[in-house]
């Protein structure tokens, strides 16, 4: 399958990197290709500079957000959520249009430092305002609620762990199913919470996500729906 990932931070080179192993045609999307490879500093959170990541992959080609949505029948959204909506509409809704969007990104707003706010909340979420603003694609909200590394490998963790899928559309949503598959999800662990409105939730755990990483020290962790036996339920 021919994948596009718009953005260059850990969540892109993650995702892009893994797909790329598992044999699909990958492009990573940024704005300017020339400035990104240029970088040689490290971020704020201390991420390596994209050539980096970029030298150890080089069948991963880097081009700018017009060509991703010509190459990607699959667009993945991992760029940080408050510049979600410029960076896809720098892709173009002509080139999005019947495409799959995987959203991963989320609305944190660092704008008074850490920890974030959520710049979209409660009535409304990040995943549904791409989806009115490019109304031929089909937008899937998924991966959104773990860190990069669990999303392209949850055996990680050990033991069984959950990853949710949310979307109007049930094509796209099985699309994006398979894709989660061959990361590694069991069928088991893949939760479809309904249409795209549920993105709200997903998008909400997200500053209980952060907590939870700043008291345990670590992104290392995940959710788990534990659900009672109707032994349990009914005696």
């Amino acid at each position: 399958m021919k994948i596009a990932v718009v953005g260059t931070g850990v969540v892109g080179r993650t995702l892009a990197g893994r797909l790329a192993e598992l044999g699909h045609s990958v492009v990573v999307a940024t704005r300017d290709p020339a400035a990104t490879l240029a970088r040689t500093e490290t971020d704020a959170m201390g991420t390596p500079p994209f050539s980096e990541w970029h030298h150890d992959h080089p069948d991963v080609p880097l081009v700018d957000l017009g060509d991703a949505g010509a190459h990607g029948e699959v667009v993945v959204n991992a760029t940080a959520g408050v510049a979600s909506l410029e960076a896809l509409k720098a892709v173009g809704a002509d080139a999005l249009a019947g495409k799959v969007i995987v959203d991963v990104a989320n609305p944190l707003d660092f704008g008074a430092g850490f920890p974030p706010s959520l710049a979209v909340v409660n009535t409304d979420s990040l995943g549904e305002q791409i989806q009115r603003a490019f109304p031929d694609a089909k937008v899937v909200k998924a991966l959104n609620t773990m860190g990069a590394a669990i999303m392209v490998d949850p055996a990680r963790l050990g033991g069984d762990h959950d990853v949710f899928v949310v979307g109007d559309d049930a094509a796209a949503k099985e699309t994006v199913t398979d894709l989660l598959r061959e990361l590694g999800w069991k069928d088991g662990t893949i939760v479809d919470l309904g249409p795209l409105q549920a993105a709200r939730g997903t998008e909400m755990f997200l500053p209980l996500w952060l907590s939870i990483m700043q008291t345990v020290g670590s992104g290392d962790f995940n959710i788990r729906i534990v659900r009672a036996s109707p032994k349990d339920l009914y005696g």
